[in-house]
C-alpha cells in the first residue's frame, strides 16, 4: 500500500517537514513493514512552469502533418526572466514547436523549460525542428507522469485552474508529493486505506486521529433507491456471500470531464493509473476509505439486481475483456440480462461507465472474504477490490462510502445526487470478546495498568465495559481479525510497545541433546562431506516412471507410492520411494551449466505405504482427538525410513601438477557406501547385484552379515543416463540408513593393532567366467581360517593363457597371529587351505 503523504496529512497529524522514510520508522513502531519511497522528483526536475499560448501559426508539413508554432509567455508581463539555462529566452516568452491540436491562443498551459527532466530521463533543452528551434515543450500528462492521457497537452482551465503565469506547475500538479509505501499482512486488512493507516500512524506518535468516514454525513433517504434482492442461499460455511448492498444514484454526470490533477496525482502516487474520472472517483474513494465500489451506466441496466450464485454454464465478459465461464459458487451481481459482474471481483463490460455515461448506479457492498477469494483464485482475476474483500471490509462504511462517491460526482463530474437510497441486508453482528481483567499481563508478562488496557482498546476503536469479571470488548467494525481475548492481548502489546516486554532467555533443560541416530547420522553426513562430497537438498516429489524405475529391482513391478492430492506439479504427482531420482535431477541440472566433475550426497526421507494410508474420515477441529483416532491416524501413514544416496560422474580430482585424475567408476560408489558403514562401524556384504536402474554386471548388492538388505551401489545403466542427459559411466549408491543405524553398536571399539610382523603371499585361481568375485573371496576368507587377517582381489584377467569361458582371479592374502611371528609355513598351509575350499566350491584351479 503506497500512502502519498499531503493525503496522510488531510487525516493524521504529519509534520510539514516528515519525510516518506519518517513516516515509515513511526508506522514500524505499530508492526507495519516498510516497503519503499516513491517520489516524483526521483524521475522529473524543473524548470516546469505555467505559460499562456500568446500565437498560434499553424504549419503544415512535407509529411501529412500539421504542427503548430508557437509563442508561448512563462513570465507575467511586465516581470523579468530570472531562470539562466541555455535556450531559455530572456524575454519570458518562448518559441515552441508542438504537434497537439487541443488548444487555443490564450489558454494556460504545462511548459517544460529546457533543463528540465522528464520521466524515462528524458531531458529538454532547445533544438531544431521542423524549421524552428523549439526551446522547451508543451506537456500533456503522460509526459509528466501524472496520467495516460497523450493525445493532447494539459490545458489549465479544462481542469478549474487558472494559475498565475510563470507559477511553479510542479506544486500545481502535487509533483512534490511523495509516498511511504507499506506491506500490508492479511490480518490488517484496514491498512489498505489512507483511512487505516492514518489511524496507525496516531497510535504510533500519539497524535489524533480525524477518520474520514465521520466526516461524511450521510442523509436520509426520501425512499427506496434502485431496487436490489439478495438471493445467495448457498453460502461456505453457512455464510452468504453477500450480507449487505448499498446503492446511490447519481443522475446528469459529464463522464467526459477530466480528472483534476490533486486527485490525479494522488491516485498515480498511491500506485493507481487514471483511466477517466468517473473510474478515478471509484478508486479514490476506496483507497481512501478501504471500502471497494463499482460503477454502473445506469442506463443500461435491465430490471432489478439481483446478487445470487452463478449458474451452471453462465458466462461473463469481464473489464479486462476476457470471456469468462462461471462456476456455480461464483456469486455474482446479475441483472434480467444475466450476470453482471463477479462480486467482489470485476465487474462485467455490459454495464461498464464509458464518456457517454450520464447516470450512474454506485454500489459498496459487503461480500463473504472465502467467496470473494475463491473467485479470484478459480479465475485467476487479481484485482484492487478482491485484495481487500478477500481479507476483510469494514461492513459500517459503506454508506458513507457510497456518499462520498456522491459528494465527488456531484462536485466534479456536475451531478445531480438523488434523495433515495437501497441498504439491502443487514449488518453482521459485531464481536463481542470478553477479556479477564489481568488475563494481558499474564500473557505478556508486563504489568499493565487497566488504564493502559483501557485506553489502548478505546483507541483501536473498540467499546469497553467494565464487569465484575473484567471487561466486555465489542470490536470495532473495521477490525474482522479481533476474535478471541489473545487478539486483544497482542493489539495491546503492540499498541503499549513491544520495547515494554522485558527479555528473558529460556533456561536450556538438562541431561538433553541429541538422540543416538542424530548423533549417527550427523557423523555419517560430516564424514561424506569431508570426503569430498558436497550434500545437496531436492524435492521429495516424483513422477510415477521414475518410482517405478528405482523403485523396484526388477522392470515391470508394481511399486506402491504416495500419491499427492494438490502436487505443485502433475508431472511430480507422487512422493519418492527411492532418494536417486531427486539427486540425479541434480547432478543433471549442474552437468548442463558446465560442471563436468560432480560428487554429491543427500539424506532425507522416503516414503514406503502400506496396506492402510490415511483415515476414512477426518477428526473434528476444536477438541483434541482420541487416543484410538490418533493411533488410527498414526497407522494410515506411509513408512518413512531415512536413506543416504550419492551419484558421481567425471574424475575425482581436477588435473593439476603431480596430480592423475582418477576417473570414477563402479567401485567409486561401492567405496563411498563401504564409508557410511565405516564410519557407523558396520560391516558390510558386498555381492553381485542386479537392479533395472544399473549397468548390468557393475552392480553390487550391499547387505549385513545377517543377511538383511541395505542397499546398492554401482554404475547406472546407459540407457537412464542417455534419456537424462547425464554423461556416461556415471555412478550411484543408495543405503537404508536406517537399518545401518540401528545395526550400529552403541560403542564402536577400535581393534587391537598387533606387535607381530605381516606374512603376505598371493594366490591366482582360474575359474568359470560367471563365478562372482566376491563369492570366490568370501570362500578364501572363511577357508584359510582364523591366521587369515584380511583378502583382497587385486587383479581379474581374461585373454591369452587362460581357457575360453574361464578367468583369472588374483588374491592377496595377509595373515598375521595375535601371540607369535608366523612361520613361512604356517601361512602356506592357511593359503593352501582357503585354496582347497575354493577348488571344491568353484572348481578353481590355481593358476
Amino acid at each position: 500500500m503506497r500512502i502519498p503523504l499531503s493525503w496522510l496529512r488531510e487525516y493524521a497529524q504529519v509534520p510539514a517537514d516528515a519525510t516518506a522514510e519518517d513516516v515509515m520508522a513511526d508506522l514500524v513502531r505499530v508492526g507495519l513493514e516498510e516497503e519503499d519511497v516513491h517520489r516524483p522528483t526521483d524521475s522529473i526536475s524543473g524548470p516546469i512552469v505555467v505559460g499562456r499560448v500568446e500565437s498560434l501559426v499553424k504549419e503544415p508539413q512535407t509529411n501529412g502533418k500539421t504542427i503548430n508554432w508557437c509563442q508561448v509567455r512563462v513570465v507575467p508581463e511586465g516581470a523579468t526572466q530570472d531562470l539562466t539555462h541555455d535556450g531559455i529566452d530572456p524575454s519570458g516568452v518562448q518559441g515552441i514547436v508542438c504537434g497537439a491540436h487541443n488548444f487555443v491562443e490564450g489558454d494556460k498551459v504545462v511548459v517544460t523549460l529546457p533543463g528540465a527532466v522528464l520521466p524515462g530521463d528524458f531531458a529538454i533543452s532547445a533544438r531544431k525542428t521542423y524549421g524552428h528551434v523549439s526551446a522547451g515543450m508543451i506537456a500533456s500528462s503522460r509526459e509528466l507522469g501524472i496520467g495516460d492521457d497523450h493525445d493532447g497537452i494539459i490545458v489549465l482551465s479544462r481542469l478549474g485552474l487558472d494559475p498565475e503565469i510563470g507559477s511553479d506547475a510542479m506544486e500545481l500538479l502535487g509533483l512534490y508529493d511523495q509516498a511511504a509505501e507499506i506491506n500490508v499482512t492479511p490480518d490488517r486488512s484496514y491498512c489498505f486505506s489512507i483511512r487505516g493507516v492514518a489511524r496507525e500512524y496516531a497510535h504510533a506518535t500519539h497524535t489524533t486521529f480525524t477518520d474520514p468516514a465521520a466526516g461524511v454525513t450521510v442523509p436520509a433517504a426520501t425512499g427506496p433507491g434502485y431496487p436490489v434482492r439478495i438471493a445467495d442461499d448457498a453460502g461456505a460455511y453457512a455464510a452468504p456471500g453477500c450480507d449487505r448492498f448499498v446503492a446511490r444514484t447519481v443522475t446528469g454526470v459529464d463522464a467526459s470531464r477530466p480528472t483534476p490533477p490533486w486527485m490525479a496525482s494522488r491516485l498515480t502516487l498511491a500506485g493507481m493509473r487514471t483511466i477517466s474520472l468517473i473510474v478515478d472517483i471509484s478508486n479514490y474513494v476506496m483507497l481512501e476509505l478501504g471500502q471497494p465500489l463499482h460503477f454502473y451506466d445506469a442506463d443500461v441496466l435491465r430490471g432489478d439486481i439481483v446478487v445470487r450464485r452463478a449458474t451452471a454454464g453462465e458466462r461473463l465478459r469481464t473489464l479486462d475483456d476476457k470471456q469468462r465461464e462461471l462456476d456455480p459458487q461464483d456469486v455474482v451481481i446479475a441483472d434480467d440480462r444475466g450476470a453482471i459482474g463477479i462480486a467482489g471481483v470485476m465487474g462485467g463490460t455490459e454495464t461498464e461507465v464509458s464518456t457517454s455515461t450520464a447516470n450512474v448506479l454506485i454500489e459498496a457492498a459487503h461480500f463473504s472474504p472465502v467467496a470473494v477469494a475463491r473467485s479470484r483464485r478459480r479465475h485467476r482475476l487479481p484485482s484492487e477490490a478482491s485484495k481487500r474483500f478477500e481479507r476483510g471490509v469494514d461492513w459500517e462504511v459503506a454508506d458513507e462510502a457510497a456518499q462520498r462517491a456522491v459528494e465527488l460526482l456531484v462536485e466534479l463530474a456536475g451531478g445531480t445526487a438523488e434523495d433515495t437510497a437501497t441498504d439491502e441486508g443487514a449488518r453482521p453482528e459485531p464481536r463481542i470478546i470478553d477479556l479477564p481483567e489481568d488475563f494481558a499481563s499474564k500473557l505478556i508478562g508486563v504489568d499493565y495498568t487497566p488504564e493502559q488496557v483501557t485506553g489502548t482498546l478505546r483507541d483501536l476503536g473498540a467499546t469497553v465495559e467494565q464487569t465484575t469479571a473484567g471487561l466486555r470488548v465489542t470490536a470495532p467494525s473495521w477490525r474482522p481479525d479481533l476474535r478471541i481475548r489473545e487478539d486483544l492481548v497482542e493489539e495491546i502489546a503492540r499498541l503499549v510497545g513491544y520495547e515494554e516486554i522485558p527479555s528473558t532467555l529460556p533456561v536450556a533443560p538438562p541431561g538433553r541433546g541429541l538422540t543416538r541416530t542424530q548423533q549417527q547420522r550427523r557423523r555419517v553426513l560430516q564424514g561424506l562431506a569431508d570426503a569430498g562430497l558436497t550434500e545437496v537438498l531436492s524435492y521429495p516429489f516424483v513422477s510415477l516412471a521414475q518410482n517405478q524405475t528405482f523403485g523396484a529391482a526388477t522392470a515391470g513391478t508394481e511399486v506402491a507410492a504416495v500419491k499427492l492430492a494438490n502436487p505443485i506439479s502433475t508431472e511430480f504427482g507422487f512422493l519418492r520411494t527411492s532418494i536417486l531420482p531427486g539427486l540425479l535431477e541434480t547432478a543433471r541440472r549442474n552437468h548442463s551449466r558446465g560442471f563436468r566433475d560432480l560428487a554429491l550426497y543427500e539424506a532425507g526421507l522416503v516414503y514406503l505405504p502400506g496396506e492402510t494410508l490415511g483415515t476414512a474420515t477426518i477428526p473434528p477441529l476444536g477438541e483434541r482427538p482420541a487416543d484410538d483416532v490418533l493411533d488410527a491416524l498414526d497407522d494410515g501413514l506411509p513408512e518413512q525410513p531415512q536413506h543416504i544416496g550419492a551419484v558421481l560422474f567425471g574424475n575425482d580430482a581436477a588435473p593439476g601438477v603431480g596430480v592423475e585424475p582418477r576417473a570414477h567408476d563402479w567401485a567409486s560408489a561401492l567405496d563411498v557406501a563401504r564409508l557410511v558403514a565405516d564410519i557407523l562401524g558396520v560391516e558390510l556384504v558386498v555381492s553381485q547385484g542386479t537392479h533395472q536402474a544399473f549397468h548390468p554386471g557393475r552392480t553390487a548388492r550391499l547387505s549385513l552379515r545377517t543377511g538383511e538388505y541395505v542397499g546398492i551401489a554401482g554404475e547406472l545403466h546407459p540407457r537412464l543416463l542417455a534419456s537424462s542427459g547425464l554423461p556416461a559411466r556415471t555412478v550411484a549408491m543408495e543405503l537404508d540408513a536406517d537399518t545401518l543405524f540401528a545395526a550400529a553398536a552403541d560403542l564402536v571399539v577400535a581393534r587391537a593393532i598387533s606387535t607381530y610382523p605381516l606374512s603376505t603371499q598371493d594366490v591366482a585361481l582360474v575359474v568359470d567366467r560367471d563365478v562372482v568375485a566376491g563369492d570366490v573371496l568370501e570362500t578364501l576368507r572363511l577357508g584359510a581360517g582364523e591366521l587369515l587377517e584380511d583378502v583382497a582381489l587385486f587383479d581379474a584377467y581374461q585373454g591369452p593363457g587362460i581357457e575360453e569361458g574361464k578367468k583369472s582371479l588374483a588374491f592377496g592374502l595377509r595373515f598375521r597371529a595375535e601371540d607369535r611371528t608366523l612361520t613361512a609355513d604356517e601361512a602356506s598351509a592357511s593359503r593352501a587351505a582357503a585354496v582347497a575350499a575354493a577348488a571344491e566350491k568353484f572348481g578353481a584351479v590355481q593358476r
